[in-house]
């Protein structure tokens, strides 16, 4: 199924795939087991999360014996950069020097950082790697 890249997660979701995207792969059991001394739930809540989260498009399932076993359809940095490319439409007029001030303006992130965040993406531009 395709993702709507308009779809936000709530908190539990948000908890369940970091669970997933750390593990690489999960059961039911396997999430609510490992969840269950931050968020207990039964499993058919744990079911129908990752159900849920499947038809978003965040996860797949192949079948395990008896049960599915979810993975998700990408890694938790692309998602993560595409809820960052949605913040700065929505909140920055596109703009990622925006989003960039406001951080260091917020005290998200430091001068310093941002700093060394340049020069590892200066050398990645020289090295080929990165977008002209």
């Amino acid at each position: 199924m395709k993702r709507n890249a308009w779809n936000d997660l709530s908190a539990l979701e948000e908890l369940v795939m970091s669970f997933v995207w750390s593990a690489g792969s999960a059961t039911a059991e396997d999430m609510r087991a490992a969840l269950a001394e931050r968020h207990p739930m039964k499993e058919s809540t744990a079911r129908t999360i990752l159900r849920r989260l499947e038809s978003k498009g965040y996860l797949t399932h192949g079948v395990e014996g008896r049960a599915y076993r979810y993975r998700p359809v990408d890694p938790g940095r692309s998602a993560a950069a595409r809820a960052v490319g949605r913040i700065v439409d929505r909140f920055c007029n596109g703009s990622m020097e925006q989003l960039l001030i406001g951080m260091v303006d917020g005290g998200v992130v430091d001068g310093k950082e941002l700093e060394r965040l340049a020069r590892r993406i200066a050398a990645s531009r020289k090295a080929g790697r990165g977008k002209s």
